[in-house]
């Protein structure tokens, strides 16, 4: 998996292509946490070129929106391929984490 990391407007943005699983998803909880432990309190993760997640890559992103949220922070994800979107649902995590259709709109919702 390439993840790509970029600031805009004072929001960390991660950009994520391939595959999020339990080989890589450890590689992307590492520069997540690092952002946050510098003073980074508002997160995207855009998916435009994810093809595929796992449990693993769940579990960062729920350590993520807890890490964030007591430090007074928000993670909001978007662009999800449907079979991105469809593991969101059936986990449930379309009801804690916000999905936003693109960037600018994830953007704007911060």
């Amino acid at each position: 998996m390439q993840i790509s990391e970029e600031t805009k407007n004072g929001v960390a943005v991660f950009k994520l292509e391939g595959r999020l699983d339990s080989n890589t998803s450890p590689a992307l909880e590492e520069r997540i946490l690092r952002v946050i432990e510098d003073g980074t309190n508002r997160m995207v993760v855009d998916f435009t070129q994810l093809d595929y997640i796992s449990s693993a890559g769940l579990r960062v992103l729920n350590l993520a929106t807890k890490k964030l949220r007591h430090a007074d922070g928000r993670l909001v994800i978007c662009s999800l391929q449907d079979y991105v979107r469809e593991v969101f649902e059936i986990a449930g995590f379309d009801t804690f984490i916000p999905i936003a259709a693109d960037l600018n709109e994830a953007l704007a919702g911060l």
